[in-house]
């Protein structure tokens, strides 16, 4: 439905799309352009994008918006509500309602809204300093949920706006998300309450913190909308916690098939993709490049028929509210517009029958008088098999990367239609599978390079462009292979490979691929790190964020796929820190409540991935890490000084281990990291672990000089002297988890910055920018490699070898300790197989 003017509201104002990006972009990502013209206009200067209903109108229903304002307006501000569209991008294609006053801090409007929609919302404010409503903490509000089953009310409040910081006191709420049929818990559901999101755990349990006190309005929501909607008021008082128990009904699936005409000049070819709002239709529920939620490696492709026509066939849940709209890339670029030049998002409540088909008219690709620009480039010859060349664009800062259509011969194309309306000059540039800032065209390298520019002009364009190199990509030369006897191993060896923790959303259309990859090295293993984020220390907020953390459902296909190609998978879940680990845990309170609020969120984080394990089928759960160093039992910090952790912190490790054991029954390993010395002060509970994984961080050289074999005889030391007398005293299996940088300094376990500091290895994983200081060596990666394996070559009590820190998206012979197109990675495809005994 469209939101207009009527009799029933007041009149509505609609922003200009890239002053609303500029506004959003700005104030999220303090990014240092302004596209603004304040004040806010009072009367429409623009026509709202369409929300058009798929074949008969929905019922509507009047609901009425009442907000609290954390204070007065001032003299020239106007308070409005802001319908957001996940699909085009939060940023874009808002529509914006003046809200009235009912008395200094309260105001209300009234809106007709479809009955099964579910709004998207938030506050913003308008005046000579504007604002988007904020949360407790100072964050932007992603967007507020309100679920239309008829005519009704919704009070808010708001905490505060992004200028003006928080006064006062706050309450929490704290619940469990359950299925109504079956009393199950749900992971991976969105609950938002008061401007706060969270993420259901295993559990389903969730918290909303910083909510000021009153009656908030608490939203479930199933990303793939297999639940139905649901929500409840909850009452918050200051300093306490507010109980919540949600229950959602499973929705039945419907087999929805979409037929559509696209226009004439549509290039024939080209994939013709389904944008929306579910999960499955290429929303990510995060804030990506630009401003987006969307990414177009996520989107479903539909079908050309013999008849010109486009068409698919999905299972979607019944009483869904989807929004969507047909693509040439994602929500934002080359989607469907009218012929008017607004951007267009459909609506369709899914009924409750057995099958439907939807049929759809594009009207037009493009926006506006400016006519198409053609890109066309011609890529290396050493571009690998397989990688797929992605299109990035800059109108105001970079948005997300879009797929070319190959036309062989190393040669890629790709159309832009829209929203050119919306842009003079932009620039884009080119990169390989989507890792834009990592897999770069050397022309263009890093996370914010200048890029190559283009104007918008009324006449086609066709822009020709040749990338001569790649970044990270040269010919290496040849590892040289030693012939030595390789002994093989018995039964129950560890040949693996560890992903790195680092994750986006596009990852998944790659993961296929970086999973027979590591197969053909010869793997029997691959380690998979999911991860949870620290989001704040002071109250300590420890969960998923969407966009950086991985889905329970992205994490559930992960181990399917490793499992069809007959890889054993451990579970080896990790922490996301804003900063340094050892500088958080210096920052961090460590007061005794905040001890005891941080083994409640680690037992929570270990139980969910213990569920995790459970439910995928995987052969192990690794517990542990190199950041857990303070909360051991008489920890440190990094500078040796006391954590403070609790005096019972080994009973408290005890206790987890125990529930942990209770929800799985595969082997549990502990992730130790190893510094030459300090196997003896490995806690007792540890030992009651199935196995070691222990993190080598032992040197093995005492400069970048030291020759092979020298790294050879000093491997074979501290394993003969340290880690088989710790192996032989507690009779573990132990697996030696490597992570060499490929630069100079690997083998000295310091990776040093300009100050002489040591750096965690991870520094030089993507997509972290990169430390000219350290000079790239793949050949010293190798090296290491080399000695650690013939060390354990002769040492048959070695329970496996696992290499660390595996970037699965793309090929980079970069300085980070991927070994994914490296020498390295000829080596394990050497010994790998021989130590299992696969190849003699």
């Amino acid at each position: 439905m469209n939101m207009r003017s009527s009799q029933t509201h007041p009149p509505v104002f609609y922003l200009t799309r890239l002053i609303l990006a500029g506004l959003i972009l700005a104030i999220s990502t303090a990014c240092s352009f302004s596209l603004l013209e304040w004040p806010f206009p009072a009367v429409p200067t623009s026509t709202p994008g369409a929300v058009i209903p798929t074949a008969t109108p929905f019922p509507a229903a009047q609901v009425t918006f009442e907000v609290v304002l954390p204070a007065p307006l001032l003299p020239g501000e106007a308070l409005a509500i802001s319908l957001l569209d996940e699909v085009t991008g939060l940023s874009f294609n808002t529509v914006n309602y003046l809200m009235q006053p009912k008395d200094a801090q309260t105001y209300f409007v009234n809106l007709p809204l479809a009955v099964g929609s579910v709004v998207k919302y938030r506050y913003i404010l308008a005046g000579s300093a504007p604002a988007m409503e904020a949360t407790s903490f100072g964050m932007p509000v992603r967007y507020r949920m309100y679920y239309v089953t008829g005519p009704g009310a919704i009070s808010d409040i708001i905490s505060a706006w992004t200028t003006r910081p928080f006064a006062g006191n706050t309450g929490q709420v704290q619940g469990r998300v359950l299925n109504a049929d079956t009393g199950a818990p749900l992971p991976n559901i969105l609950v938002t309450g008061g401007g706060a999101q969270a993420w259901t755990d295993s559990a389903g349990r969730f918290d909303l913190w910083g909510l000021p006190p009153g009656t908030h309005n608490i939203a479930a929501y199933a990303p793939d909308g297999t639940y139905i909607t649901f929500q409840q008021g909850a009452q918050v008082a200051a300093g306490l916690v507010t109980p919540v128990e949600l229950r959602m009904k499973p929705a039945p699936l419907v087999n929805v098939t979409f037929v559509v005409n696209v226009p004439a000049n549509t290039v024939k070819g080209a994939p013709v993709r389904l944008a929306g709002n579910l999960l499955q239709l290429g929303n990510t529920f995060a804030d990506l490049n630009g401003g987006l939620s969307t990414t177009a490696s996520r989107m479903p492709t539909l079908t050309r028929q013999a008849d010109g026509r486009y068409s698919i066939s999905l299972y979607l849940p019944a009483g869904v509210d989807l929004r969507y709209k047909y693509t040439l890339g994602d929500g934002f670029w080359n989607a469907e517009h009218k012929t008017s030049g607004e951007f267009v998002v459909r609506q369709l409540i899914i009924p409750q029958t057995e099958s439907l088909q939807v049929s759809d008219s594009v009207e037009t690709w493009q926006a506006g008088n400016s006519a198409p620009i053609l890109f066309q480039v011609k890529v290396p010859p050493s571009t690998p098999p397989g990688d797929v060349i992605y299109i990035q664009f800059n109108p105001y800062g970079w948005t997300e990367p879009i797929p070319m259509w190959p036309l062989g011969n190393n040669q890629w194309a790709y159309r832009v239609y829209s929203p050119l309306n919306m842009l003079g000059d932009f620039t884009y540039r080119y990169c390989r599978n989507a890792e834009c800032g990592s897999a770069d065209d050397q022309a263009t390298i890093g996370s914010n390079p200048v890029g190559r520019r283009v104007s918008t002009s009324l006449v086609p364009q066709d822009i020709q462009d040749t990338i001569t190199a790649w970044n990270w990509l040269k010919d290496s030369s040849p590892v040289t292979i030693t012939s030595s006897p390789i002994q093989k191993r018995a039964v129950g060896f560890v040949a693996g490979v560890e992903l790195q923790p680092t994750q986006h959303p596009t990852w998944s259309t790659h993961m296929p691929q970086a999973f027979q990859n590591i197969q053909a090295l010869g793997t029997n293993w691959v380690f998979l790190t999911p991860s949870w984020t620290y989001v704040h220390s002071r109250p300590l907020i420890f969960t998923l964020q969407a966009g950086k953390d991985t889905f329970w459902n992205d994490s559930l296909l992960m181990v399917n796929q490793a499992r069809a190609l007959n890889l054993n998978v451990a579970i080896f879940p990790v922490p996301r820190f804003p900063v340094a680990s050892a500088n958080w845990w210096v920052d961090a309170p460590r007061s005794p409540d905040w001890w005891n609020a941080w083994f409640d969120s680690y037992r929570r984080f270990a139980l969910h991935h213990a569920n995790l394990a459970a439910q995928s089928g995987a052969q192990a759960l690794i517990l542990g890490g190199e950041w857990l160093a303070p909360a051991m039992p008489q920890g440190t910090l990094a500078d040796g000084s006391a954590s403070g952790v609790p005096d019972d912190a080994e009973n408290r490790w005890r206790s987890i281990l125990a529930e942990v054991r209770s929800h799985y029954k595969g082997a549990v390993w502990w992730a130790w990291p190893y510094t030459p010395g300090n196997l003896t002060s490995v806690p007792g509970f540890v030992l009651e672990t199935d196995g070691f994984y222990l993190l080598w961080q032992a040197p093995l050289a005492t400069a970048i000089e030291t020759p092979r074999d020298q790294i050879f005889a000093e491997a074979g030391r501290l394993l003969d002297q340290e880690v088989a007398v710790f192996q032989g005293t507690y009779k573990k299996p132990i697996v030696l988890g490597l992570a060499f940088p490929s630069v100079t300094t690997a083998g000295t376990a310091c990776l040093p910055d300009t100050q002489g500091r040591c750096l965690e290895w991870t520094v030089l994983s993507r997509p972290n920018s990169d430390y000219p200081s350290m000079t790239l060596s793949l050949q010293r990666q190798a090296d290491l490699y080399q000695a650690m394996l013939e060390a354990v070559n002769v040492r048959s009590w070695v329970g496996g070898i696992v290499s660390r820190g595996y970037y699965p998206p793309a090929l980079l012979q970069d300085k980070s300790a991927s070994v994914h197109g490296k020498p390295a990675a000829d080596l394990l495809w050497y010994w790998f197989p021989r130590l299992l005994g696969i190849t003699r």
